[in-house]
């Protein structure tokens, strides 16, 4: 007698479609990536090069978490919010400053 298997066609009719969302779920949040832990040294030099850049009327790449991801937006800084913690680039992006993970000025 010869058995045939067949595979996981066997098993994924007994699983809910609540069941297979969940695991959807876990799977996603597994790639969640981490915010990382900054220093006083980096963050000053991130304050100075945010401050050179918007007295100078220059381009900045910033580099910022979001949505468990890493994420760029480059352009004009147009305002440095300190009371709300937040930086206006144009086009109408503001970016959380504790978000902030890295600055690059073009």
């Amino acid at each position: 007698m010869s058995l045939k298997d067949r595979g996981t066609k066997k098993w994924t009719s007994l699983m809910l479609p609540e069941h297979v969302e969940m695991l959807k779920e876990v799977f996603r949040q597994d790639e969640y990536k981490e915010k990382p832990i900054l220093d006083e040294q980096q963050k000053v030099e991130m304050d100075t090069m945010l401050q050179c850049a918007l007295h100078n009327d220059l381009t900045v790449e910033i580099t910022y978490f979001a949505d468990h991801d890493y994420k760029k937006v480059e352009g004009k800084l147009l305002m440095i919010d300190v009371l709300n913690n937040r930086l206006a680039l144009e086009d109408e992006i503001e970016i959380k400053i504790s978000d902030v993970i890295g600055v690059n000025v073009l």
